[in-house]
């Protein structure tokens, strides 16, 4: 529980781009990443520290250039949703936000996030959940709140063991990434017990309507601006309150497998531009599917469907692998 933050980061290679005439140089500049493919191996380190500790800390996942542009997107989707009403007191998070910009779509398959996202949870996976999140200082002391919380609501109850000592099953993942500086505490960063993924229950403190200390082993995750961290949503984490005088932006994008319900409804024209811009391993990590049965990684005649755009991919590559249940 008290084990340091993570701060592996794994050696990439390159997913290969597609036509940028659509999007523009500046985009392509924006978004480049050398070599990198997003189909390089995570090592053996980094999934034991995953599976051990439930989250990891990346270290400079964004160039400035890059972390730059998706600032800047994020001010501009900000300004519209506080125009439109749609914020509280100035904070703002806005669910199913990756349709609001190019640069958005295109993390879902960041390519030094990607390897995570299929190393530690497969090849048969989509995005059924990603919020954009703004949160300007704290205009008064916050009234007393328990905000500890593992995600996936009933994920939590409904596939519950009489065992309380047997974790219940991870189903998804969270890559955060941060565009503001959260490298000191107290800037309204995410706060997580190393190991509680392991756990099923809190103990809550009785009197709820007074202040009370976070849990033993709680970790602030500090970070700076183009750093991201990953975590299983069975790791018990809580939001903090911003007492800085810096903004915290943050953009998160969830990955779980095919076979469950989207949580969030990301409204795209499949026949517009930023849909015709996404391509096959992008379309299927929002959601495309030729048939049902293709969600659960097979055809009608119940074998593995080759052609799913990330297994195909992983496939070509010899990157499948049969020692490990999510990759074969």
């Amino acid at each position: 529980m008290s084990k340091p933050l993570a701060a592996a980061i794994a050696r990439f290679r390159p997913v290969p781009s597609r036509s940028q005439t659509t999007l523009g140089e500046d985009m392509a500049n924006t978004n480049d990443y050398g070599d990198l493919t997003g189909y390089e191996p995570i090592s053996e380190v980094d999934r034991k520290e995953f599976h051990e500790q439930g989250f990891l800390l990346l270290r400079n996942v964004l160039t400035e250039e890059h972390r730059a542009a998706l600032e800047a997107a994020v001010d501009r989707v900000y300004a519209e949703e506080v125009e439109a009403g749609r914020d509280k007191d100035g904070t703002v998070h806005l669910l199913g936000f990756l349709n609001r910009d190019e640069l958005f779509g295109d993390l879902l398959t960041h390519p030094k996030v990607l390897p995570y996202m299929w190393g530690l949870a497969g090849w048969n996976i989509y995005s059924h959940h990603n919020h954009l999140d703004v949160t300007p200082p704290a205009k008064e002391p916050e009234k007393p709140y328990w905000g500890w919380h593992q995600d996936g609501y009933r994920q939590n109850s409904d596939p519950e063991t009489m065992d309380p000592n047997l974790p219940r099953p991870m189903f998804s993942l969270k890559i955060a990434y941060v565009l503001s500086d959260l490298s000191e505490t107290g800037r309204g960063a995410t706060k997580v017990i190393p190991g509680s993924h392991l756990v099923n229950s809190l103990p809550r403190p009785a009197d709820l309507s007074v202040q009370n200390p976070d849990p033993e082993g709680t970790v602030e995750i500090t970070a700076n601006p183009g750093d991201a961290f990953i975590f299983d949503r069975r790791q018990w984490h809580s939001r903090s309150t911003n007492l800085s005088t810096i903004t915290r932006k943050m953009l998160f994008v969830g990955y779980t497998y095919r076979w469950i319900r989207h949580l969030d409804a990301i409204d795209f024209d499949p026949n517009g531009e930023w849909y015709a811009n996404r391509t096959p391993v992008q379309r299927q990590l929002l959601g495309e599917a030729p048939h049902s049965a293709n969600y659960w990684g097979i055809n009608w005649d119940g074998y593995v469907d080759d052609e799913i755009p990330l297994r195909k991919e992983l496939k070509e590559r010899g990157l499948l692998d049969r020692s490990i249940p999510w990759l074969r």
